[in-house]
Parts: C-alpha cells; sequence; structure tokens
C-alpha cells in the first residue's frame, strides 16, 4: 500500500514540477513532504513491517538528499557547476554546494550511488525522510535527542560548537561570558537548539522572532535589527569570512559558556548528523562505514575548503 502512495506522490510531484514555476515548485514539494508524513504517521500500526517493505531508499542506485541550499557554509544556492556543485533537482537552472554537497559526494561514491539534491525548507526536511520522499537529509542538523525520536541519524559528520555574533561597534564586542550578554535583543534561527535552548540561558534577553533561514538570521544583525545572534562556528566563521565587521564570541570551554544537564546532552546538541528513516539500518550502516573512516581532521578540512568557496552574495 505505502510503495503505491509513493507512486501516486511521484508522479503528483513530476506534474507540479512540469507545470509550476521554480517558487511553486519549490513549495509543492514540501506540501507532498508534510502530507506523506502524516500519510506515515497514520499507518504507524504497520510498524516494523512497513520499514521493511519500504528498503533503503537506494535501490535505484540514487541517493536523494534533502537540504535547504541556503545554509552556508554548510549548503547554499549557486547558478553554475563551479566548484563541484551538483544540480538542485526542482529548482531547474540551480546548484548546490557547500560542506554537505562535499560529504554526500563521498558518501554516493564510496557506495557507487548518483547523488540527487532537492531544496526543501528547514521545518520539511524530517518529514520528507519519514514518508520516503528523501532518503536522507544532511543539512547541518544538531543530533538531539527529539530529532533522534523521529529519525535515525549517521554520524557525526561534523564536530560545531555554540558561538555568538555580533557586530564590532557593539557594546557586547568585548562580552567573555553569556553573563557579559544581558538585556542584548537576540534571535537565531527557527526551529534549532539555539534559539529554542541557548538565548533563553542568557538573563534579560530580548527575543525578537526567530529567522526562517540563516541568512535571514545575519541579515538581522547585519541591519541592527538585532544585538547578537546565536549560531554555530561553521555559519558563524561563514559570515565573518564575507563580512568583516562581524565579530565571533566562543565561549566554549569556560564557566561562561551555555550550559546543558551533561556533556552527553551537550554533544547531542553540538554534533551534527545525517538524518535517515527509522529502521532505515542499511542505509544508515552504509553512511556510517564512510564517515567512520574519516576523522575530526578530515571533517575541519573539508570545512575550510567550504568556507573558501562560498559565494560572495
Amino acid at each position: 500500500m505505502k510503495k503505491l502512495i509513493n507512486l501516486c506522490m511521484a508522479l503528483s510531484l513530476m506534474a507540479i514540477l512540469t507545470a509550476c514555476s521554480t517558487q511553486d515548485a519549490a513549495e509543492q514539494v514540501e506540501s507532498i513532504a508534510a502530507e506523506a508524513s502524516a500519510e506515515a504517521s497514520g499507518d504507524a500500526a504497520d510498524g516494523e513491517s512497513s520499514q521493511t517493505a519500504a528498503g533503503t531508499g537506494v535501490e535505484d542506485g540514487i541517493l536523494t538528499v534533502g537540504m535547504e541550499c541556503a545554509y552556508a557554509p554548510y549548503n547554499w544556492m549557486q547558478m553554475d557547476d563551479s566548484n563541484g556543485a551538483v544540480p538542485i533537482s526542482n529548482v531547474q537552472g540551480s546548484y548546490a554546494n557547500g560542506y554537505d554537497i562535499m560529504i554526500a559526494k563521498k558518501i554516493c561514491e564510496e557506495n557507487g550511488w548518483e547523488l540527487e539534491v532537492v531544496s526543501s525548507a528547514w521545518d520539511s526536511l524530517v518529514p520528507g525522510v519519514q514518508s520516503g520522499t528523501l532518503d536522507a537529509c544532511i543539512a547541518g542538523q544538531s543530533m538531539t535527542a527529539d530529532r533522534m525520536s523521529q529519525v535515525d541519524m549517521a554520524g557525526p559528520y561534523y564536530y560545531a560548537t555554540i558561538v555568538c555574533v555580533t557586530t564590532k561597534d557593539s557594546p557586547y564586542a568585548d562580552a567573555q561570558s553569556i553573563a557579559d550578554l544581558a538585556g542584548g535583543k537576540c534571535t537565531a534561527q527557527s526551529g534549532t537548539i539555539w534559539y529554542d535552548s541557548c538565548l533563553p540561558q542568557i538573563d534579560g534577553a530580548e527575543f525578537a522572532s526567530p529567522a526562517e533561514t540563516a541568512p535571514a538570521m545575519i541579515m538581522s544583525l547585519q541591519t541592527g535589527t538585532v544585538d547578537f545572534i546565536c549560531t554555530d562556528m561553521p555559519t558563524a566563521m561563514a559570515a565573518a569570512e564575507k563580512d568583516p565587521d562581524l565579530v565571533i564570541l566562543d565561549f566554549s570551554g569556560t564557566d561562561g559558556d551555555f550550559q546543558f544537564a551533561s556533556e552527553e546532552e551537550r554533544a547531542e546538541n553540538v554534533n551534527i548528523g545525517i538524518s535517515v528513516r527509522k529502521g532505515n539500518t542499511e542505509l544508515l550502516d552504509a553512511m556510517n562505514d564512510v564517515l567512520g573512516g574519516m576523522t575530526e581532521s578530515d571533517f575541519n578540512s573539508l570545512m575550510e575548503e567550504a568556507i573558501a568557496i562560498q559565494p560572495e552574495v
């Protein structure tokens, strides 16, 4: 039954991509992912038998990976295939590049798969994996307990510290701990631990609405809408690389850092993993086999390369 549902959804998606504009198509992809997720939830009684019937998703030799394509240096959209960028299947004439693409290509190369990249909104990524619309999300997602209750996660494929970013002329530019940020106006990307768990630890902080994307978050700082933002180190480094007026506030390893109940909980929130459907152990293991052969130094080198080649705008 589920195979029939997925086939119908695939045919619907093809019709949408043919008939609609690029923006409309992306919106329809997200809508189909959400509807498919709801359908999958309704079939929960099928349990493990349904998971087994669904297979790995790469039986056709194609790994379909979802990402925002708007989250440098993890992933971004560009208009040509320079620096190893790959086409975005649901945004005609556009290409994706970044750290996530580098990792995805390595996984595909070692398993003999082709790579298909699908652009999707952040909140549609997990539903897309749950429904089978996407085989995996390689999108800079933290390996939180909440997320891992919804999907299985391979990795980590990066170890990211949590930082804040402000401007050079800000009264917070010399902050040595989160206590020094008290009373400031701040934001972070929606649906992240930065907004939900970290910023609330700052006494008297004034919260602006969460940003829908990382670029929107950074722009809110650059335009003076907020005094500082909270994000991870790679995102901060990429922003500071393009804008020398930005200052990274790194409190990691000090008593003034953001606090978690345990080091295990901290690791959950800073380790970055790859989402796959619950129970898809074959795909999970294939990815972990590749990532297990890489060191933290390998990850850092790739991230430095991604930061170096990110577009200016």
